[in-house]
């Protein structure tokens, strides 16, 4: 619905009134009533209805709409990927508040309805592909999307429509978030569905953001760290960002390989206790840094960032595993229980 003001044709004298009238304020900083020669139209969908005139008749004004796509949008838009998760703690709910909390405005598209709580997933019931490939449709036909974000796929299905319909847009930036296991250890992912998404997602991929243990699922053998980032940019990912906190290391050692060879790494003090939802938070966060024009090198140092300290103001809404609280930003002299 759209909410215009039309405001008839005046007299010098009644615009003067008017416009002295709609601009006063009261001493409390109020706004003043708006004149009585306002009138509001309301139109909805493609039926206008005229309002009345005081003259006694109704007239029909044009209102320009014009199309979205020649809209430059003010807010950068992200479409996400992946599972629900009815705790909040990961998947498309991380998405949103990451990504909003990053700046840009987040679309979704769901995989699968997840079985889970802060401890671990029961259960995982992925959507038919055709369901999942019809929202992905409508988000790319309405919004001009700057990056994706994939996170929990669900089916073999899935990976292999996803790839069908994103090998027609190589120009938008996608960051692969590979949900293997459950934090809680339930695996999620088996043999046939790593396979496709090696061979159908990852040379789509500008940045996969595995953990330790997935990034050697991956690479199918047990390797060093590098040598599992090496192959998987042979498999034709631009960029590999793995994350430490599974590694015994003091502190937490990320390190992003790129395909021309740099090598960037990070280290972070390590925080007490485990978190539902990290690896959902980091790459929706990096998803966003790319969608404002960032380089995948600045992107990645921004959302590595921000979830340290999502998690270190982290909070338990549940009995197990902790949340990152990606709103810290909004919550200041707010404290969870």
């Amino acid at each position: 619905m759209l909410w215009t003001h039309r405001i008839p044709s005046l007299s010098v004298a009644q615009s003067q009134t008017s416009a002295q009238a709609n601009s006063a304020r009261t001493s409390t900083g109020q706004v003043s009533p708006l004149p009585d020669k306002t009138v509001l139209v309301i139109r909805q969908c493609s039926r206008q209805y005229p309002a009345d005139q005081p003259n006694g008749h109704s007239a029909k004004i044009p209102v320009y709409n014009p199309p979205m796509h020649t809209l430059p949008p003010k807010i950068p838009v992200i479409l996400a990927i992946g599972g629900h998760d009815p705790g909040g703690g990961a998947g498309i709910q991380a998405d949103i508040e990451a990504v909003a909390a990053n700046g840009c405005h987040c679309t979704s598209a769901i995989t699968c309805i997840t079985f889970q709580d802060s401890c671990n997933v029961q259960a995982l019931a992925p959507l038919p592909a055709q369901q999942v490939l019809a929202q992905v449709e409508a988000v790319l036909a309405d919004c001009r999307v700057r990056a994706i974000k994939i996170g929990l796929i669900g089916s073999v299905e899935i990976t292999e429509a996803l790839a069908g319909l994103l090998e027609s847009h190589p120009q938008i930036p996608l960051v692969l978030d590979p949900v293997l296991a459950a934090g809680g250890g339930t695996p999620l992912a088996g043999q046939l569905l790593l396979e496709t998404i090696r061979q159908r997602l990852l040379p789509l991929t500008t940045l996969i953001t595995p953990n330790s243990p997935e990034a050697r699922r991956l690479a199918d053998g047990p390797q060093t760290l590098e040598q599992c980032a090496t192959q998987l940019l042979q498999q034709g990912s631009q960029g590999v960002l793995i994350t430490g906190t599974h590694e015994a290391d003091e502190q937490v050692i990320n390190t992003l390989y790129l395909a021309d060879g740099r090598r960037q790494r990070s280290n972070w003090q390590r925080l007490p206790g485990e978190y539902h939802g990290s690896g959902c938070t980091l790459a929706a966060a990096v998803a966003a840094g790319l969608a404002q024009g960032k380089s995948l090198e600045d992107a990645v140092n921004a959302a590595l960032t921000f979830t340290w300290q999502s998690l270190a103001q982290g909070f338990r809404s549940g009995r197990c595993q902790s949340l990152p609280n990606r709103l810290y930003r909004l919550e200041r002299g707010f404290k969870h229980d």
